[in-house]
């Protein structure tokens, strides 16, 4: 699966870059001006997930998940009911890709995939393929303002792409306290700003896609019970949905069991 070839090496770096700052205070200020608020979370409620599902990209939009999922031979990427998890609709990458991110944007469905540089768009009602482009690097975590597309690669860097033709637009680093902060996954826009989950960690940054600064820490240790964690042999936080019309959050990870909507608070002093 993805990544475990290299997980204890790159394990360290993900906490130090990014997750250690999440037991710090609440506000902290950075070091080139700024402040960055730490958050808690409230389950508000579980849904189903299938644990045959190694989440790589999700969101929610016309009231269905979208999900992608990794995994060579198992890539796919389906939209389904989130009351009972039960597929509506599915297609299958060819088992010589690794599928990735994925996100909407207007009548498309763009998928990424991990280490062969190809990006595949969709009818997204149909699911049919309309085209193929090709980009430099890994592919990660992908989401859209709904103007351009954002891509993660796995480092700090997240790359601005027009959604025409795939093609980078600019690119930033994303730093906190003026160190890079490293392991950027699965993403979200909400609310004008960009939400990552850290690659290893149960993190998630709120990015000011302006400067590139992370303006919030979630830490969401807890957020998956070690019953399920053993009895599903779950892997790491992963996935991301936000409902604009209503503000509902949701989460969950690869191969996690449940889905969770959580309410977002700010920790205490």
């Amino acid at each position: 699966m993805k990544h475990r070839l290299f997980i204890v090496l790159v394990a360290f770096s993900a906490i130090a870059c990014s997750c250690g700052s999440a037991t710090q205070k609440r506000s902290n200020s950075d070091k080139k001006g700024g402040e960055i608020t730490h958050y808690t979370f409230r389950i508000v409620a579980e849904l189903p997930h299938s644990t045959s599902d190694y989440t790589q990209g999700f969101l929610y939009a016309d009231g269905l998940f979208w999900e992608g999922t990794g995994g060579y031979g198992e890539s796919q990427i389906k939209r389904y009911n989130p009351a009972n998890g039960e597929p509506l609709k599915s297609a299958k990458l060819s088992r010589n890709y690794f599928g990735e991110g994925i996100t909407l944007f207007g009548d498309k469905l763009y998928q990424l995939t991990w280490r062969k540089g190809k990006a595949f768009v969709y009818d997204k009602e149909s699911f049919k393929l309309l085209r193929e482009y090709t980009y430099e690097g890994e592919g990660w975590g992908l989401t859209t303002d709904g103007t351009n597309l954002y891509m993660s690669d796995g480092t700090d860097r997240i790359t601005l792409r027009n959604p025409a033709n795939f093609e980078p637009i600019s690119s930033f680093s994303v730093t906190i306290g003026g160190r890079k902060a490293t392991n950027l996954n699965e993403l979200e826009w909400i609310g004008g700003e960009l939400w990552a989950n850290v690659y290893l960690s149960d993190t998630i940054l709120r990015i000011d896609p302006k400067t590139g600064k992370v303006v919030g820490i979630i830490d969401l240790t807890g957020l998956q019970s070690p019953n399920d964690i053993n009895l599903y042999n779950t892997d790491v936080l992963n996935g991301i949905a936000h409902d604009p019309t209503t503000g509902r959050i949701w989460l969950t990870g690869k191969n996690w069991n449940k889905i969770y909507q959580v309410e977002i608070l700010p920790k205490g002093n």
